[in-house]
């Protein structure tokens, strides 16, 4: 977090002559958690170009979420193809995903406040892409926390700066003010973040569909927010970095929570039993299928001619089967040599 503003109200606040630490101390998180309110209001007042309209989905009486197109991104869509959710505490608002770019983030910010006047004080980074940490510069002039697992700060370091060029190029003059930031608060396996009247756990079960792909666990509402381990309405995508074989064991992690509302990374809320389907049965399948053809000696043209066919129904079908059983034919291909 940006402490610039806290400095010197506690060094104003040390100085008050014959008052108890504890007071001091008190008195000063007072005034800071007023400076940051006040922080946030002016930089929101600050006149910008047009943003985009966006919907929140209801999750529950605290939970809500921007659901993404199930598509890829686009100028049209400014880039919102992943769902940006959020969570209101009683000590401020956590968001999930920083978005794809400056506008896309006050956009959100701009919904979060007809809800709450609390303010933003953490953005957590659900992974290391352009759609989930490029909007970290508009939140992080806030002076929000900027939380991610190392594997994705590591993703954003390498790559930041390229996948913003790519933005840049989409979205034109829809990417104004957005840069690249690093979140300076990174964990391994898990974090736990006090909300106030309850706790979000930030949970990394292990490698998926990209590096530092995370989850956030309200126990106390049976929530989860999954993010990328999890899709139902889009077809997953196998990338160079996905780890198949590591997400079907992650997905194994993830089901042990059996949370009672399942909040993907892209599509609707939903169940655990729809994502066991779509996700894991999928994977398994691909598995099955590219084991039988290397089995029988078969090779990777023969891998694209996997019937998918049952998986037809879900969005981006078209543009990511084919790939998709390619790459993990490549990825398995290892074991047999």
């Amino acid at each position: 977090m940006n402490e610039g503003w806290f400095r010197p109200v506690m060094r104003s606040v040390s100085a008050m002559p014959a008052m108890p630490a504890m007071m001091r101390i008190l008195i000063g998180l007072i005034v800071a958690h007023a400076s940051a309110a006040t922080a946030q209001e002016e930089l929101f007042a600050q006149d910008v170009q047009q943003e985009p309209e966006l919907t929140l989905t209801r999750v529950n009486e605290r939970v809500f979420s921007a659901i993404g197109v199930t598509e890829a991104p686009s100028y049209e869509n400014w880039g919102h193809n992943n769902n940006l959710s959020f969570i209101i505490g009683s000590r401020g608002v956590m968001v999930i995903n920083g978005g794809d770019n400056y506008l896309l983030a006050r956009a959100l910010h701009r919904e979060i406040r007809k809800l709450t006047d609390l303010p933003v004080r953490w953005v957590v980074n659900e992974n290391g892409q352009g759609h989930a940490f490029l909007g970290n510069s508009y939140w992080v002039d806030l002076g929000v926390a900027l939380i991610a697992h190392r594997d994705a700060v590591h993703e954003i370091e390498e790559r930041g700066e390229s996948v913003l060029r790519t933005m840049q190029q989409r979205n034109r003059e829809r990417a104004f003010r957005t840069r690249v930031v690093t979140p300076t608060s990174t964990f391994d396996s898990t974090m736990s973040i006090d909300l106030g009247d309850q706790s979000a756990q930030l949970i990394w079960f292990g490698p998926a569909h990209s590096p530092g792909d995370i989850s956030v666990w309200l126990a106390d509402d049976s929530v989860l927010i999954a993010g990328d381990i999890a899709f139902h309405e889009r077809l997953l995508g196998v990338f160079p970095d996905t780890d198949v074989m590591g997400w079907i064991e992650t997905f194994g992690r993830m089901q042990k929570l059996a949370p009672d509302i399942l909040v993907p990374g892209h599509g609707h809320p939903t169940t655990l039993a729809q994502v066991e389907r779509s996700t894991l049965g999928y994977l398994q399948y691909l598995v099955t299928e590219v084991r039988s053809l290397l089995e029988g000696d078969g090779d990777l043209a023969e891998a694209y001619e996997i019937d998918q066919s049952a998986y037809q129904h879900l969005d981006t079908f078209d543009e990511l089967a084919a790939k998709n059983a390619g790459r993990v034919f490549q990825q398995l291909e290892m074991e047999f040599f």
